[in-house]
């Protein structure tokens, strides 16, 4: 992969997002980085690097609509270590044109997202599922919260990013709480890092979770116009992308 801008260093307000690309298999694909660096715990549903753990990197790669592998965890890899990542980190996969990500920020927590809104719908539709899983798509979610917190609240803030994105999305004009595939990451500081006091709280209406919660409806709401999938709302207006 090639880089595009210089690379950054830890989040500070807007995350800092280097831009990747690469040729594979005759096609022009794009990836998002964030090179966290050490000091960072991180929660996440993705395929490479979920869980709960130590995580210095996160990468959102773009794969083409007609992906067909078995084997994202792999193939994820095999990109991390191509673009010189090492050690543990967290890879997600959309086949969103990740150019036309949103960002957003809020009190120093910063978030970027990639919706891919081709095939979405409501979670609790009366459909059967399936055991393995879905074709790229998604709105992948990264956000990063400059304090300690507690695996709990490492949670509830996964609970958070998701409302917060089932806001924007309606707030965007789509009738949908995701699509099947949705991911996504949230970073902490690791307790003992010099960042002081561990926060047991991230709901919606708690300090960071409020922040928490801004940033990715802004994220997320950009990512969806940008998408170029949307229904027509010409009324809606644009939702602040920062309110630091």
């Amino acid at each position: 992969m090639t880089a595009t801008v210089p690379p950054p260093r830890h989040a500070t307000g807007p995350l800092p997002v280097l831009r990747l690309t690469r040729d594979e298999d005759g096609e022009r694909l794009g990836a998002l980085l964030w090179r966290a660096g050490p000091g960072w715990r991180m929660v996440s549903s993705a395929v490479l690097g979920g869980g709960i753990g130590a995580r210095s990197w996160v990468l959102n790669a773009q794969v083409s609509h007609g992906y067909r592998r078995t084997d994202p965890d792999r193939h994820l890899a095999q990109l991390a270590a191509g673009a010189g990542l090492r050690g543990a980190g967290v890879g997600l996969m959309t086949a969103a044109d990740v150019a036309r990500h949103g960002r957003g920020h809020d009190g120093g927590v910063g978030a970027f997202a990639t919706a891919g809104l081709g095939v979405r719908g409501w979670a609790a539709a009366p459909v059967p599922g399936t055991a393995g899983p879905g074709r790229p798509g998604t709105v992948n979610i990264v956000a990063a919260v400059p304090v300690a917190l507690t695996d709990a609240a490492l949670v509830n803030a996964v609970a958070t990013a998701t409302e917060a994105k089932v806001q924007a999305l309606l707030d965007a004009g789509y009738d949908c709480s995701g699509t099947p595939t949705d991911a996504v990451c949230v970073a902490a500081r690791a307790p003992g890092d010099g960042e002081g006091e561990v926060h047991a709280f991230a709901g919606p209406r708690s300090l960071w979770g409020a922040r928490l919660a801004r940033a990715v409806h802004a994220a997320v709401h950009a990512s969806a116009r940008a998408a170029g999938e949307r229904p027509d709302y010409p009324d809606y207006p644009d939702y602040p992308a920062a309110r630091d």
